[in-house]
């Protein structure tokens, strides 16, 4: 896509080159920033939206800028800059920096998300289906969307950044964007016509339209207001000694609930031998790169390799699958409960780092099974001393509770549940070894008990 640049209706040439050496401090020393350590070597702006003058005491620009870095073609990353003329206290942890020249020399600018007023603007936009520059806001006709409602930038964030308006609604905005049709908006609106109530339906989006291909900029969906997030109400009942059975085992009903009604919306699709190969290399491939990687796993790597091999020999004989969307990062930290008990899921953008085409593919609904299976294990390995049991009973319950909807149970396929589960043990220990090194055990001990049975 030949790189554009839009700016209400007018361009300015200098705005990137006075804003390069800031936001290349800047862009690498934050949490979604996916390059991490590589040096940026340049940018070029692919879109620019001037939402407040600039010349007016507050500024606002909307920004698509690609960071160019070594062996790397450049990912695109939405910007809002805010600008004025000195930043007051509470705006400090935004500062960008100090511009020394170009338009807008002379000035500060920030990320403007720590802003009330550039993320009522936001809201606006959304509220009245705005169109500016490149971006195009659409909504739900049969949701209210009120003006005035208060907002709140989320600290709690990772790949992207989220802000709340009045416990009313919550805007996620995607920081890295890629072209295509993104699955965080895709599937919540399938879910929505489904009628299924595990997702919030959509209320509002935004996205832009460049070199003919559809970029999803951010998603508006009503706020679960007094929920608890899966993870952080997992810790605090282990913290507690208490049991979460109960939970894990509603938990499953609800993915099961999802999954079904993905299978009503959208098309599925079956897998046998021909279309498991390439996936079974993949799982292959991955855990070979993740052996070379990381000593530790190495002892462990033919072992391992067998969940794989096994799957493929299934395939072989016949046996088949069936696969159809699936939420694709599937964990607790993805998991909301409401005051009334019922659990919802959220952030459909799957794992960030896979091609977007990849995280749109049909898939077995065990893969995201594997993943929450997995998330009980790091749950009760954060314990001190860790709660294998905890884990143990919680993986039952939700496989048992996903069975009650679904009418199969998870474990009825060990074979196929086994791989995925692999798969994403190794996948962990990559992550862990470069990110979170203390972290490392935690990932290793389910490297050893799969390693040692081709069972849960």
């Amino acid at each position: 896509m030949a790189d554009t640049v839009t700016l209400s209706g007018k361009t300015s040439p200098g705005l990137l080159a006075s804003l390069t050496p800031l936001l290349r401090e800047w862009l690498p020393r934050q949490r979604w920033f996916a390059g991490k350590g590589s040096p940026v070597t340049g940018f070029s702006l692919v879109a620019a939206t001037e939402l407040l003058p600039a010349g007016a005491r507050l500024g606002l620009y909307h920004l698509l800028v690609r960071a160019h870095q070594p062996a790397s073609p450049g990912d695109c990353y939405q910007l809002l800059i805010g600008v004025r003329e000195a930043l007051p206290p509470r705006l400090a942890p935004a500062l960008i920096g100090h511009v020394p020249d170009g338009p807008l020399a002379g000035r500060t600018v920030y990320d403007a998300l720590y802003d009330p007023r550039p993320a009522e603007v936001l809201l606006e936009a959304l509220r009245t289906g705005a169109r500016i520059g490149v971006l195009r806001c659409e909504r739900d006709p049969a949701q209210e969307i009120r003006s005035g409602l208060v907002p709140r930038r989320l600290t709690s964030e990772q790949s992207n950044s989220s802000v709340v308006y009045g416990d009313t609604f919550i805007l996620k905005l995607l920081r890295r964007v890629v072209p295509g049709v993104n699955p965080d908006l895709e599937l919540p609106l399938a879910l929505a016509r489904e009628g299924c109530p595990r997702v919030p339906a959509p209320t509002a989006w935004m996205h832009a339209e460049l070199g003919g291909e559809p970029y999803v900029l951010g998603v508006l969906q009503p706020y679960v207001q007094g929920a608890a997030d899966g993870w952080e109400l997992a810790l605090r009942e282990l913290a507690k000694g208490e049991d979460f059975g109960t939970e894990a085992r509603a938990l499953g009903r609800a993915t099961a609930e999802v999954h079904t009604a993905l299978a009503r919306a959208l098309p599925t699709a079956t897998l046998g031998h021909a279309q498991l190969g390439p996936l079974v290399d993949g799982m292959v491939e991955r855990l070979d790169a993740a052996a070379q990687a990381v000593p530790a796993l190495h002892p462990y790597a033919p072992a391992l390799r067998t969940a794989f091999t096994a799957l493929a020999d299934l395939a072989a004989e016949g046996h088949t699958w069936t696969a159809q969307r699936v939420h694709g990062d599937l964990h607790l930290g993805q998991c909301l409960r409401a005051p009334s008990g019922e659990w919802a899921l959220i952030d459909f953008e799957g794992e960030p780092a896979r091609p977007l085409a990849e995280r749109r593919m049909p898939q077995p609904t065990v893969r995201d099974v594997a993943g929450m299976l997995r998330s009980f294990d790091y749950a009760a390995h954060s314990a001190d001393p860790p709660a294998p049991g905890w884990a143990e009973a919680c993986r039952a319950a939700y496989c048992s509770g996903y069975a009650e909807v679904a009418g199969a149970d998870p474990r009825t396929d060990p074979v196929l549940l086994r791989a995925y589960e692999t798969d994403k043990a190794v996948y962990e220990v990559v992550y862990e070894a470069r990110h979170r090194p203390d972290w490392l055990p935690v990932p290793l001990s389910a490297i050893r008990r799969l390693a040692a049975s081709d069972q849960l």
